[in-house]
């Protein structure tokens, strides 16, 4: 017989996870954050997840905490032998890690113990790392530090931005899970302690943290622009404009003083601290995206002597 699952989740990334897990098991109740304000009317936005519970017919609950008795008895009422968790938004409190007989159960995108935290996907595209992948956890009062199951390991492409990583690795966590819960509810598969050599920390990111900052190198500003893409995206000024920086790449050699301002196989280039990091797309504030050569159209000032 299926085991009564509660699913935790919010975005996009989850939306693969519910359904799979909707077809392996029976899920009882779909946890998701509460709705919000949206785009420029601000309109009230249920998360995806929502969208896709309501979709199965599944029974949807968006509490603002998870720390307080009502809460609680909400879950407790579903009376779930397994929790399932795949980019929630809130830390999960000793009563609820302890309420089912399975445990809570984690998908993570990245190879733990490297990228804990709540931005995995940029920090393996910002820090140049080969491979990432799906761990399967079994969570406990620490982020990101429980027992692993199995992991699941994918290369990062060159040219791949956070979004594009993002998409493959849902679909791929979502497979994993269907192939690795059974074996585990089965007793097939015992968590193996995480260790903690080797353990790395994914920060929250904000909007403030995309500013480019020249006196980098072109390739750590290039795997920046890929792995803000397309949130919290990367910026410069050029005098008081703002302008969103969505695709780049490096040219190495000294080429320039930092920061300034050049054209390279007519597109828009800065110097960085070794070479030029070369814009092929970008968005001019109050604008649309265009193309490095569009924008140069435009931005007569933009080569500096």
């Amino acid at each position: 017989m299926d085991p009564q699952t509660v699913f935790m989740g919010s975005p996009e990334f989850a939306l693969p996870a519910l359904r799979r897990l909707s077809e392996i098991t029976e899920v009882v109740g779909v946890v998701t954050q509460p709705d919000r304000q949206a785009g420029r009317g601000k309109r009230l936005t249920p998360p995806p997840v929502k969208v896709l519970a309501e979709e199965l017919g599944i029974e949807v609950f968006q509490p603002r905490s998870l720390r307080n008795q009502e809460a609680f008895a909400k879950l407790a009422g579903w009376q779930p032998e397994l929790i399932v968790v795949a980019a929630y938004g809130q830390i999960l409190p000793q009563n609820v890690l302890d309420l089912p007989q399975f445990g809570c159960i984690n998908l993570h995108a990245s190879l733990l113990p490297r990228w804990r935290g709540a931005a995995p996907i940029n920090a393996a595209i910002l820090h140049g790392d080969a491979l990432t992948g799906i761990t399967i956890m079994k969570m406990d009062a620490g982020l990101d530090t429980g027992p692993i199951l199995a992991k699941k390991a994918v290369p990062i492409l060159a040219e791949e931005n956070a979004g594009t990583l993002s998409d493959k690795l849902s679909a791929l966590g979502g497979d994993f899970l269907a192939e690795v819960l059974p074996q585990y509810l089965a007793g097939e598969i015992l968590p193996t302690p995480q260790p903690d050599e080797g353990a790395t920390y994914a920060p929250m990111l904000s909007k403030q943290d995309g500013e480019l900052d020249f006196n980098k190198s072109a390739e750590q500003l290039a795997r920046q622009v890929r792995g803000y893409y397309p949130w919290p995206g990367s910026f410069m000024y050029y005098g008081e404009k703002l302008l969103k920086v969505h695709e780049a790449y490096p040219l190495p050699g000294k080429l320039g003083e930092r920061g300034t301002r050049r054209i390279h196989n007519g597109l828009p280039a800065i110097a960085a601290s070794d070479g030029l990091l070369v814009l092929k797309q970008v968005q001019p504030a109050g604008k649309k995206a265009m193309s490095g050569e569009v924008f140069l159209n435009g931005a007569r000032d933009w080569q500096e002597n």
